[in-house]
Parts: C-alpha cells; sequence; structure tokens
C-alpha cells in the first residue's frame, strides 16, 4: 500500500523558513522521482519541485531560488526546505512519486499545512 505522510509545516511570517519532511512506503523509493506539491484555497494542486532519482531538481518559476528538494533513498524520505516564504506560499503541500510531472499514486497523504500571513 503506497502511503505518504508529511511533516513539518506550520505558521511563519513572510520572510521566514520552514523545512518539510516526506516519509514514502510501499514503494521502491530509489526507482521514482519524486515531488512536492501544494494546493491553496480554490485553486487546483501543483507541483513546485521535483528531484529525480539522480538528484537532479526543477522547481516551478514562483519558488525557485527560494525552495530546495532533497532525498535520501536510504530513509525513503524527501525534504522541502523552504526559505524567504511569502503569503502566496500559503498552502497544503503533500508529496508524491512523480512521473513526468504527473503524481505517480491516487493516493495522497494527509499533507502539512503552510500558512504565510500578509
Amino acid at each position: 500500500q503506497v502511503q505518504f505522510v508529511e511533516s513539518g509545516g506550520g505558521l511563519v511570517q513572510p520572510g521566514g523558513s520552514l523545512r518539510l519532511s516526506c516519509a514514502a512506503s510501499g514503494i521502491i523509493f530509489s526507482r521514482y522521482a519524486m515531488g512536492w506539491y501544494r494546493q491553496a484555497p480554490g485553486k487546483q494542486r501543483e507541483l513546485v519541485a521535483r528531484i529525480t532519482t539522480g538528484g537532479s531538481a526543477n522547481y516551478a518559476d514562483s519558488v525557485k531560488g527560494r525552495f530546495t528538494i532533497s532525498r535520501d533513498s536510504a530513509k525513503n524520505t524527501v525534504v522541502l526546505q523552504m526559505n524567504s516564504l511569502k503569503p502566496k506560499d500559503t498552502a497544503v503541500y503533500y508529496c508524491n512519486g512523480d512521473v513526468l510531472g504527473n503524481p505517480l499514486s491516487t493516493t495522497w497523504g494527509q499533507g502539512t499545512q503552510v500558512t504565510v500571513p500578509s
């Protein structure tokens, strides 16, 4: 059974930082690219960062230069370091496997809420 458990969200002032973590199970982690997605109220879920099995990372333009994705295949975890946070980053953040920009699994975790007040 595929499972993703996200943690690390919270309330942070503009300009602050948060470190999100995701533990994956039920997949052969080392075989898949991984992605962090987010969904803001009233908006569709979007991919914000992606990391390949080899460690190459890609970012949405809106977070480029501020967010850093990393992975630890020994621990089946993927981390999103978020710096210089802005109110527009407010959303629920999820991780999932990633297949060419699309989520690997239809099963999503509970996500972790990030709130940056304006």
